[in-house]
């Protein structure tokens, strides 16, 4: 542990880096990249961390990277997480650093992770108030829903190349004050499925239905026959979604097609649950189609699983936070939360907490052409980072 520095970090030590930070989270916000191609913003992060004496690895499961830093003869070592990508979404929000790339936005606040988390680099590198290695891993990919950056950067040997003793990570929160952490045991995100259904009618005039198989109408009536698979075969006290998020069919009015297609995002938080759901989708689509006299293509696309969230390091992370912000500005228990996050394929290797960070009360929603990232959440989440760092790899202290 340095000398200068005989307590932890408060957010005010950030003080001076709040126009720094700003001035980074808005330039990655302009210029955002789509997964697999975040090229320029792991250029830009590891820089950074070079300038500030981090050992940086680059292309960690396409353009994933990881700055580590030693500090001490401390043997325990801690892993923190931010994504990178943006989405393939047309920005309405006409604010200076608003993205010059067409089609792309931050859109879920990566942006902000990126930069609080290199907020948290720098005071680390200056402070070095710590015992210890940090792993700090700067992730690709993670809205790509399958293969996504997690999955690769574990496929690349993350944790045989970096071992830690736990990993954390979080994400903004739209609907709640800024600067307010929120925590959960247990499961508390959900796993997400995508199914795609390709019915197969039998095509014709629209005056001659009777002469037809119209997948038209078994659509429309499998759209309704789909929610009772939760109200009807998953017990009430659990969890579980099925949206029909497309539904296509068609191009004329007086014909009826040869086929109708429709895609569904199917949500659970337990591995029974899904299974469930997963058959009694199978089941309820072949014979209701065949019913109608027609025949189906099911693809059913299994995509991220559960975020479990280790009990002992859920805890000593809220204690973090309420040591940081105080008791009003924590939430604890919080969920669940039924948006994914392949952050669960980490937690499935190594113990580890993914919270959340509320992004204001009347702010747009995740994944909305109008949102954006609260700059007044850049020191708190660093200041946060920096002192979790700080507490886990401090001498002689294990969480249990």
């Amino acid at each position: 542990m340095n000398a200068r520095y005989t307590s932890y970090c408060q957010v005010a030590d950030l003080a001076d880096s709040q126009d720094f930070l700003t001035q980074i989270r808005h330039h990655l916000h302009q210029n955002p990249e789509l997964s697999f191609k975040e090229i320029a913003t792991s250029e830009l992060v590891a820089t950074r961390l070079t300038e500030w004496g981090y050992e940086v690895t680059r292309n960690i499961g396409g353009h994933g990277l990881v700055g580590r830093l030693k500090q001490g003869n401390g043997t325990r070592s801690v892993s923190v997480r931010a994504d990178m990508d943006a989405l393939p979404i047309l920005e309405e929000n006409t604010a200076p650093h608003a993205s010059r790339h067409a089609g792309a936005m931050h859109a879920c606040g990566h942006d902000g992770h990126t930069t609080m988390l290199l907020g948290a680099a720098r005071q680390l590198a200056k402070t070095r108030n710590f015992s210890g290695t940090v792993n700090l891993v700067f992730q690709p990919a993670e809205e790509a829903g399958r293969n996504s950056g997690a999955q690769r950067m574990i496929a690349d040997g993350l944790f045989e190349r970096f071992p830690c003793d736990a990993i954390f990570g979080l994400h903004n929160h739209p609907g709640y004050p800024v600067g307010t952490f929120m925590f959960g045991g247990g499961p508390f995100m959900s796993a997400s499925d995508t199914v795609v259904i390709t019915i197969h009618g039998r095509g014709g005039h629209a005056a001659r239905p009777h002469l037809t198989v119209d997948p038209v109408l078994i659509a429309g009536s499998l759209v309704m026959a789909l929610q009772t698979v939760v109200s009807r075969n998953i017990d009430p006290t659990q969890t579980a979604i099925i949206t029909i998020g497309t539904l296509n069919a068609g191009i004329a009015s007086n014909v009826i097609p040869e086929n109708a297609k429709m895609s569904l995002s199917v949500r659970s938080f337990s591995a029974e649950v899904r299974d469930k759901l997963r058959e009694r989708i199978t089941e309820l689509v072949t014979l209701h189609v065949q019913g109608y006299g027609g025949t189906v293509d099911i693809d059913y696309q299994q995509g991220y699983p559960v975020v479990v969230n280790s009990d002992a390091e859920t805890a000593f992370a809220l204690d973090v936070a309420r040591e940081l912000v105080g008791q009003a500005r924590t939430i604890a228990p919080f969920g669940p939360v039924t948006g994914s996050e392949d952050f669960a394929y980490y937690l499935q290797h190594k113990p580890g907490c993914f919270l959340r960070l509320g992004n204001g009360e009347s702010a747009p929603m995740l994944h909305n052409a109008k949102y954006d990232f609260d700059d007044g959440n850049l020191m708190v989440g660093a200041a946060y980072w920096t002192r979790l760092v700080e507490r886990f790899l401090a001498q002689g202290t294990t969480v249990a």
